[in-house]
């Protein structure tokens, strides 16, 4: 992971001081509640429902063991002993007092962390694959690039105060696991036919109130002009993005707007002024970084599965099962990476103790080289595990509850904390998650269902990703009851945007309208192999909302 330098360090000591003098101005009265708003949103601190809410950044989604002991010290002393993992790979604590953000901050910059920029109008933490620098996959490591973005963005003055919040996310491997087709900046790794290494960059998607897939506007971007050509979009955005109606300022309104093919040619314009200038990267901007970053010192293992490994595997059943869901390949001979899930049956979705919090970092210390990776899909990653240790791994993580076979089955639920925090929530979102993982509480059926995506917002702001869920569930308001609306259809990669099935329903309806969902699914798939969302695909939605709401009329009709 990256190393601040003596500036990083004095960056974020400085912001830590001018806050705490902000907050004392606040509480003391002299500073109004509209003076206050922007700077606590510079730093990441919300007003919740209940109590304010700190997002902490963790860049591109990688920890080291000593700050997740950090994040546990914080959640143990200034919270109630919990946080909660975010879709952004970044981590929230819900239940903070305001007088204590500036002590838990200057904490924070102890172990080179922070909360700037996980606010306001500006550009926000930037995502990667959870898997970058370890994936077999992997065409390039895009922790370099994302480390080059966090440190153009940081403060950047063109870009402090734009129309509105702005997301990018740096896939650099075969498979999109950062969901690049739905954000507003998505740049994802490509070779050329020369065999050259760059971006497709990919243009004004995501989701919340108006959903949208976003657009390629370059098939192929050198990586030494990726920083100039961030520029030329922004500076786009900066100036025709609307600023009069915050629910139409996101950049995929302004693409929709001018046209794909018009923005482009304004974005090309304004890159010719900028290319080749002194943001182009060069060859010793990119070492100076990749100086930064520790690496592992991986041992020399044998390309064979260890002996242990293999004798695991055939007598323990449940083990083979865990291997077979939380396990992914490393691109290192010998190591593998796991995925720690946070969604046990009955569990908040993306939460973990302060006491999980440490067990985790003891093992990553024992198991890894002191590395911890946060999901988009609110989990957990050990990234660098020796293969022969996977077993005895795997009975640490089953007490501490992490060891969970679902990751890509219906339970490994996405999900926003809804209206048990959020002020923006219509609905609850954590209930309705436990439902499902309760109703669906049987390994040997979810196996049988298969790989499936099931994604909870509580607000149309879609924190939760319920567009791009094989299964989205949406909250709603009507005529302030809590109601639920499903989509059945979306995709992470490629991208698609789910489409809603019906009028929505109870919370107490949702658990026995995901069991219709899935029976209409088994009952028509051609073979295993035929996922929930390629069924969705092939036959469209009626059928699932035949199912749906026939069985609804029948128990009116019978009532």
């Amino acid at each position: 992971m990256y190393q601040y330098d003596e500036i990083d360090q004095r960056i974020v000591d400085e912001r830590v001081a001018q806050f705490r003098d902000q907050t004392r101005r606040f509480l003391a009265g002299e500073l109004s509640e509209d003076d206050f708003r922007p700077l606590r949103l510079q730093n990441g601190l919300y007003i919740q429902r209940h109590a304010p809410m700190l997002r902490v950044a963790i860049p591109y989604g990688v920890l080291a063991s000593y700050q997740l002991r950090k994040l546990a010290y914080i959640a143990r002393t200034y919270d109630r002993g919990v946080g909660h993992f975010s879709t952004r790979q970044n981590i929230q604590f819900n239940w903070p007092a305001l007088e204590s953000v500036p002590e838990i901050l200057a904490e924070l910059a102890t172990v080179q962390m922070h909360a700037i920029q996980t606010s306001g109008n500006c550009v926000r933490n930037t995502t990667t694959d959870h898997f970058a620098g370890v994936a077999a996959d992997e065409l390039i490591d895009p922790r370099i690039y994302c480390e080059l973005i966090r440190q153009w963005s940081t403060f950047h003055p063109e870009f402090a105060f734009l129309p509105r919040k702005f997301k990018i996310a740096v896939n650099g491997a075969l498979e999109d696991r950062a969901a690049t087709w739905v954000h507003d900046i998505g740049l994802h790794a490509v070779r050329d036919d020369q065999g050259e290494v760059g971006f497709r960059v990919i243009v004004g998607g995501g989701l919340g109130r108006t959903p949208m897939v976003g657009v390629v506007v370059r098939e192929f971007l050198p990586l030494a002009h990726l920083l100039t050509y961030l520029d030329a979009i922004l500076r786009v955005y900066n100036r025709y993005g609307r600023r009069d109606n915050k629910h139409k300022a996101r950049i995929k309104i302004l693409v929709k707007a001018m046209t794909p093919e018009r923005f482009q040619r304004e974005v090309e314009a304004e890159w010719l002024s900028l290319k080749d200038g002194p943001a182009t990267v060069v060859p010793e901007e990119l070492a100076r970084i990749a100086a930064r970053m520790t690496r592992p010192a991986y041992a020399t293992l044998p390309d064979a599965v260890p002996e242990r490994l293999q004798q695991a595997l055939e007598h323990d059943k449940a083990f083979r099962r865990w291997h077979e869901r939380n396990v992914h390949a490393h691109q290192v001979a010998g190591y593998a990476s796991v995925v720690l899930s946070l969604k046990a049956t009955g569990s908040v979705p993306g939460d973990a103790s302060a006491d999980q919090m440490d067990a985790v970092a003891e093992l990553a210390d024992r198991y890894g080289f002191g590395e911890i990776r946060v999901s988009h899909e609110q989990n957990l990653i050990l990234p660098d595990v020796r293969q022969a240790d996977l077993h005895d791994l795997y009975r640490e993580l089953k007490a501490l509850g992490f060891a969970t076979p679902n990751i890509g089955l219906l339970t490994n639920i996405i999900s926003c904390p809804g209206g048990d925090f959020c002020s923006l929530a219509n609905a609850r979102s954590i209930p309705v998650a436990q439902a499902i993982q309760q109703r669906f509480d049987d390994l040997d059926r979810l196996y049988e269902i298969g790989p499936l995506d099931l994604n909870i917002s509580g607000c149309m702001n879609a924190c939760g990703h319920h567009h791009v869920g094989h299964i989205g569930i949406l909250g709603v308001d009507k005529h302030g009851a809590e109601f639920y609306q499903i989509t059945i259809g979306g995709n992470q990669a490629p991208a698609r945007l789910g489409r809603v099935i019906g009028p929505s329903l109870g919370q107490e309806d949702i658990p026995d309208a995901i069991e219709r969902l899935i029976e209409v699914y088994l009952e028509a798939r051609l073979h295993e192999e035929e996922r929930f969302v390629d069924v969705v695909e092939r036959l469209g939605i009626e059928p699932f909302k035949a199912g749906v709401y026939a069985s609804q009329e029948r128990e009116v009709l019978y009532a």
